[in-house]
């Protein structure tokens, strides 16, 4: 049932070193997890290798920001991702970080062999600049009105608000996001690789190497011409330095993807695997890349381009996937459907999710939605009500009667014998991606095992006298099939997986292994692999989901001003109870910038900097200041409210202040010394 052993490299995008594992994140590592354990099953040496993506601008800023240092930051999120990925069952070979040794010696080898082979070229272009802190900005970090729609506060490169693209200086009113100053431009020499050299080679790879619904995109930046990449930052800038080029760093991009080769490496030096076997352009290994659709360019282009350049081997397939969704909308923080990988795996087990990712996937790059009923519908009637209860309905007659061995024949071999030719169908579902396919086709069997079940009532037939053999076989048979169900889920339910052999007395569920049926074969008592979800649990869930985020500081918007209604006669409101005050994130705000808003009575548009992040918020404080008295002032703020769009603009905090009104009206200034982004307790 298998075919010769096949040498496999496999990879996931590289998560970035500054912030949590979600749901979403989560569809890649899940599909990717399931192939490589496959893979595993049927005796193929397969190696999976992923690591964070640690480099940027955005680490370097957020790192300032929490008073830590880069490497403090990444060791910190690359101890949670791991955490989080471990919770899923996701199995890597080696997890590692581009910020190492291994990474900085393979980008620098690939660059030094690009540039001497006449694909790196240097031009001095003009980009923004941030007077105050000192460094060019990267294209989201700019915001301020789209040139085409007039919507404030959209980034440098492109617009929420109706889809324009642009360049950074195509923005009206442009600000930092860093420190609310205005960008001035400034000239830099930067460090090109020469796509355009690889056209042809490229057009020939795609049509092999991608998938057919990703080839008409990319034919699409091939008719507009392959543009040349700009690969160098310039310092202060949290990465690798380019040899031989003193002040100036690869862009994150450029070291990403070579995090693949660096962590790779670093497991052939602990395993004592020659690198080159798999690496080198006639290599008989496979590569294969898992990645998301909005990285496509990257992984298709670019990185098979810089393989070819340097003399490396390229992908033998980049397979691209979908968005999620949940319950047919964009994940919300408000609804609680952002939901955390920790989150989850505080409520429920994570093998339901991944058998429920694994229904809904196959090889293209749909999004999938995560509807949490159907979900919770799904997992039971499946895995507890379907597969489960073969072994519950069987396993007991067996042990209480038989002292727990199983016959020595398949009084119905047919049925044996079709479900384990049903393992071409399920392996070649499994091998192209097509898991849901293969779900159905496990299931099915696990229909037609249960019918034969229904039908054969081993419960009736315990009861009457001389039919012992019956009741033996007939569960003989449903334990046999359960096995073969559970060896074909168990790259989606490893854990389940391994319960299952520790309950059928075997070492293995190896994929060729079910060829022969348990007979005259002693299993263990049956314990209860699996339980019901339940409504509460999901409700629960969800409810986690919207406390954890507002216990979290997010970039998130907030509501106005509190200072925006004058001080009232009313009584005081319901008391509330500690937790709930201790859920409000106060900061030290600076205010970068402050300007009267058109058309409003009592409104100033405040531009806060919190220290490597910055918040429009409209305060109802026009009555007691003027713009140029606020500009460079501390405030306090509350920074984790739920976002309030108004007629001038979404106001992203509440700007704290008090007063009896109109020109008596003060807002509040922290201590001498304060830091903006430091949080008030």
């Amino acid at each position: 049932m298998t075919d010769s052993k096949r040498k496999i490299l496999v990879t996931s995008a590289l998560p970035y070193a500054n912030g949590p594992i979600h749901l979403g994140h989560l569809v890649e590592y899940i599909q990717t997890d399931i192939w490589v354990r496959f893979q595993k099953q049927r005796g193929h040496q397969c190696i999976y290798v992923c690591a964070d993506d640690a480099h940027g601008t955005p680490i370097m800023l957020k790192a300032d920001q929490l008073g830590k240092s880069p490497q403090e930051l990444i060791d910190q999120v690359s101890a949670e991702h791991q955490r989080d990925f471990a919770g899923f069952m996701v199995n890597f070979d080696n997890y590692y970080s581009t910020h190492s040794e291994e990474n900085r010696h393979f980008a620098s080898l690939i660059y030094q062999r690009l540039r001497d082979a006449g694909h790196i070229s240097r031009r001095t272009i003009t980009q923004a600049y941030d007077p105050v802190k000192n460094m060019f900005l990267p294209d989201r970090f700019i915001k301020g009105e789209c040139p085409k729609c007039g919507a404030k506060d959209q980034y440098g490169d492109s617009c929420e608000a109706c889809g324009a693209t642009y360049q950074p200086t195509e923005l009206k009113n442009a600000y930092s996001a860093i420190s609310g100053a205005a960008p001035i431009e400034k000239e830099s020499e930067h460090f090109f690789f020469k796509l355009g050299d690889f056209e042809s080679f490229l057009r020939g790879w795609v049509n092999e190497h991608v998938q057919s619904q990703m080839i008409h995109k990319l034919n699409e930046w091939f008719e507009a011409g392959l543009q040349e990449w700009d690969i160098s930052r310039d310092a202060p800038y949290w990465g690798f330095e380019i040899p031989d080029a003193p002040g100036k760093y690869f862009y994150v991009w450029m070291d990403a993807p070579i995090g693949y080769m660096a962590s790779f490496k670093n497991w052939c030096d602990k395993n004592g695997v020659d690198f080159d076997d798999y690496w080198k352009q006639d290599s008989d290994a496979e590569l294969y890349h898992f990645i998301g659709k909005d990285i496509a360019y990257f992984h298709t282009l670019f990185w098979p381009a810089e393989l070819k350049g340097a003399g490396f081997r390229t992908p033998t397939g980049v397979f691209c996937h979908g968005f999620l969704t949940v319950n047919g909308q964009k994940m919300s923080k408000s609804r609680g459907t952002f939901i955390m990988a920790e989150t989850y795996l505080k409520h429920l087990r994570p093998e339901y999710l991944r058998y429920y990712f694994a229904a809904k996937l196959g090889s293209g790059i749909d999004d999938i939605d995560l509807s949490l009923e159907d979900f919770r519908l799904r997992v039971n009637a499946d895995l507890v009500n379907k597969v489960v209860n073969i072994a519950s309905r069987c396993a007991g007659f067996i042990q209480k009667k038989f002292d727990g061995k199983l016959g020595s024949e398949l009084t119905y071999a047919s049925l044996y014998h079709e479900a384990v030719a049903a393992g071409h169908t399920i392996a070649d579902a499994y091998e192209k991606r097509e898991y849901a396919r293969a779900m159905r086709e496990i299931m099915h069997i696990a229909d037609k095992a249960n019918q034969y079940i229904d039908n054969a009532e081993p419960w009736v037939l315990a009861k009457q006298a001389g039919r012992e053999a019956e009741v033996q076989d007939s569960c003989t048979l449903g334990i046999n099939l359960f096995r073969v169900i559970i060896s074909y889920l168990a790259p989606v339910l490893p854990e389940v997986a391994e319960k299952a052999c520790e309950f059928l007395n075997i070492d293995t569920l190896a994929w060729n292994a079910i060829e022969q049926p348990l007979l005259d074969h002693r299993i263990n008592k049956f314990k209860p692999l699996m339980q019901r979800v339940d409504e509460a649990t999901i409700e629960a869930l969800i409810e986690d989901s919207k406390q954890s985020l507002q216990a979290q500081p997010q970039v998130q918007s907030a509501q106005p001003a509190a200072a925006e209604t004058e001080l009232s006669k009313e009584p005081i409101a319901d008391t509330i109870e500690f937790p709930d005050f201790a859920k409000v994130d106060l900061r030290v705000a600076r205010i970068a910038k402050a300007e009267h808003v058109e058309g409003a009575d009592k409104l100033l548009r405040l531009t806060l900097d919190l220290g490597g992040e910055t918040r429009n918020v409209f305060a109802g404080i026009k009555s007691a200041y003027q713009p140029q008295e606020l500009e460079g002032k501390l405030t306090v703020m509350v920074a984790n409210l739920a976002p309030r769009k108004m007629k001038f603009g979404v106001s992203e905090g509440m700007v704290l202040a008090a007063g009896p009104g109109g020109k008596e009206l003060w807002i509040l200034e922290p201590h001498a010394g304060a830091q903006p982004g430091m949080r008030i307790k």
